[in-house]
């Protein structure tokens, strides 16, 4: 029994109707579009744009049209394969809908703060990015990478760049990383040439690709428009990803929040399209529920397990666009009883609904800080969510009749070859995740046993020497990228 049906959420009329009240709200109440390009893209193309109000009116004929366009492609498409995002990753090709056991686990964030193993929460260093990256190396349940803590003794203006070359230099699990200008976009599009070796492979198999992101509710600002269409011009896989908060930027009911995001990510769709017919572009909606006591946006919590699940049905498979999620988050400030539930069941909960992958894992405090320790936890709990829905194979030969036989009443199978043949693959094995009696782990002074080991661990990893995933040469390419960047920003005033 191998589980492949996902759980659902939605019914096919309920999704209908998020769809056609996303229609609705681009129709009759439209986006606030802060880019003359973008407008004059979207007018070319059927919208209806009030320049002075930079207010865009998109027709659901417009947007239908883009829709079907999207389709068409995931449909013929087969490349690129994915692309790795800042929290997940995106499938540009049309999959069935189903519980994926090749699920990834993203960790990044460009967290500003660092919990570290001395137990004090404090600004990231360039040595806190390096050491994370030589973690996400060594992890075996980790598959992809974008930057789990930016350097905040790296200037602003260089900080991209620069953090992208760490992040090749770092780890071979590369995934996508933030760009706050088209300056920065210029350069890690380099840096992502030099791993990929030339511009025509990097849009073969990109990396370290970022993605515009709309301000909830119903608006993209001048700086996002700018990234959205620079990555579109360049030929680089793009999304529009929205983040509507429930009670706070979007309705309190998950209804409308999903249609309020659907409408924001199809207004991207439309625009990538009007920009450019030809553009790799897909759809995203990161929803979630504001605390009512505090307006923080809530990456975790019951309520939002259903809030994802669904916007994981609306995504991949009503629109056809196989995608990850948030997950493996909490918003637990500590790493407690708290965290280990909201950790586990956010990680079990997206991919048993369908999801390709999630993350970003590593973080407590809502994404705000990064924990190396956390990090190795979320690991470990990643390889038991592995194991959950790798599920078993029934046949004849499994059931083994002819063994229970053989045993027959009152025997036990502790010594039969097919249980030491077996035990390996059907159990899972882990230093964590270990039954002893009473006594053995039971006392006060274990308690935190869990804590301990994964301390250790992390402190065991961070010690070793691994090889770099690049060669000597493209580390030198790599350099002079950064340092030509910093350059020009010198030249320009932006750093001294």
């Amino acid at each position: 029994m191998i589980p492949t049906e996902p759980f659902r959420f939605l019914s096919p009329d309920e999704m209908e109707t998020i769809h056609r009240n996303a229609l609705r709200i681009l129709a009759e109440i439209g986006m606030r579009i802060d880019h003359d390009v973008a407008l004059d893209h979207l007018a070319a193309a059927g919208c209806t744009v009030d320049r002075n109000a930079r207010l865009v009116h998109f027709p659901p004929e417009v947007v239908q049209a883009s829709v079907d366009r999207m389709r068409a492609a995931y449909a013929e498409r087969s490349e690129p394969e994915h692309m790795a995002v800042r929290y997940s990753h995106v499938r540009f090709r049309s999959e069935p809908f189903q519980v994926h056991q090749d699920f990834t686990v993203n960790t990044g964030g460009y967290c500003v703060y660092i919990y570290d193993l001395e137990g004090r929460r404090r600004p990231a260093t360039l040595q806190d990015t390096r050491d994370a990256l030589k973690l996400v190396e060594q992890l075996p349940n980790i598959t992809h990478s974008g930057l789990p803590v930016a350097a905040q003794d790296v200037p602003l203006p260089i900080r991209q760049v620069a953090m992208a070359a760490e992040l090749v230099k770092g780890t071979s699990k590369l995934g996508g990383i933030e760009a706050l200008s088209p300056f920065d976009i210029e350069y890690i599009c380099r840096i992502g040439e030099v791993v990929r070796g030339g511009p025509e492979e990097l849009r073969r198999r990109p990396i370290l690709v970022g993605y515009g992101e709309a301000k909830t509710p119903l608006e993209i600002d001048y700086n996002m428009c700018e990234i959205f269409l620079e990555y579109i011009r360049r030929g680089m896989p793009q999304s529009l990803d929205t983040m509507p908060n429930a009670g706070a930027t979007a309705p309190i009911h998950p209804a409308g929040t999903l249609a309020l995001g659907v409408a924001e990510t199809l207004g991207g769709l439309t625009l990538a399209y009007a920009a450019a017919p030809d553009a790799v572009v897909t759809i995203d909606v990161t929803p979630g529920f504001s605390d009512m006591a505090t307006g923080i946006f809530r990456y975790s919590g019951a309520e939002r397990v259903a809030l994802l699940g669904s916007r994981i049905q609306m995504i991949s498979e009503f629109y056809g666009c196989p995608s990850g999620v948030h997950g493996g988050k909490t918003d637990s400030c500590l790493q407690d009883v708290r965290c280990g539930v909201e950790k586990g069941i956010s990680m079990l909960a997206p991919v048993l609904c369908g999801a390709v992958g999630f993350g970003t894992v590593g973080h407590i405090e809502n994404a705000v800080t990064f924990s190396p320790v956390q990090l190795v936890m979320d690991d470990q709990i990643a390889g038991y969510v592995r194991r959950v829905v790798k599920g078993f194979d029934v046949t004849d030969e499994t059931v083994g009749f002819d063994l229970i036989q053989r045993v027959g009443i009152g025997g036990n199978y502790l010594a039969e070859p097919d249980t030491a043949e077996r035990f390996r693959d059907l159990v899972h094995l882990s230093p964590f995740f270990t039954a002893a009696p009473w006594g053995g782990n039971t006392s006060p002074d274990e308690s935190r046993r869990w804590e301990r080991m994964a301390h250790d661990r992390t402190a065991e990893l961070m010690a070793s020497e691994i090889e770099p995933p690049l060669s000597p040469d493209q580390i030198r390419d790599v350099d002079a990228v950064v340092a030509e960047a910093e350059a020009r920003l010198r030249e320009d005033g932006r750093i001294s």
